[in-house]
């Protein structure tokens, strides 16, 4: 069985709260200023919470005060898939695990230097390892 086959929707299910299935697989948004990382400033690694997969780290992680995790890079290119996103009446670049495909967030071109990207991430979709820990 290769790796990719082991992400079936039952897999996902049962290791996600109905919350995070909701965010990582049906694409849904949490509240913004409710998430449990969009104020934590801990050193570490975040990582996808459906697959475990190191998304970004925490040294590009900025206060963007639009109450979501907000970084301005992914861990590395190879970290996450990009999609185009029309729901909701608006335009917008979607964010993926691109190990699993779990909707992440979004990508804006807002963000500080030196990408002057915004990685606008769901709490719900990320787990951070705390920098002893990774």
């Amino acid at each position: 069985m290769s790796e990719s086959d082991k992400f079936t929707e039952q897999y996902f299910r049962e290791r996600l709260s109905p919350e995070q299935y909701h965010v990582l697989r049906e694409k849904g948004t949490e509240r913004p200023f409710t998430g449990e990382y969009w104020d934590v400033f801990r050193e570490g690694e975040y990582l996808c919470r459906a697959c475990g997969e190191k998304l970004f780290a925490s040294d590009t992680k900025f206060d963007a005060g639009c109450g979501w995790p907000s970084f301005y890079a992914p861990a590395n290119e190879q970290a996450v898939a990009e999609a185009f996103d029309s729901s909701h009446g608006m335009r917008r670049t979607e964010v993926l695990c691109k190990r699993c495909g779990s909707h992440l967030g979004h990508v804006f071109p807002d963000g500080p230097a030196p990408t002057g990207l915004r990685y606008c991430i769901n709490s719900a979709s990320i787990d951070l390892a705390d920098k002893d820990q990774s």
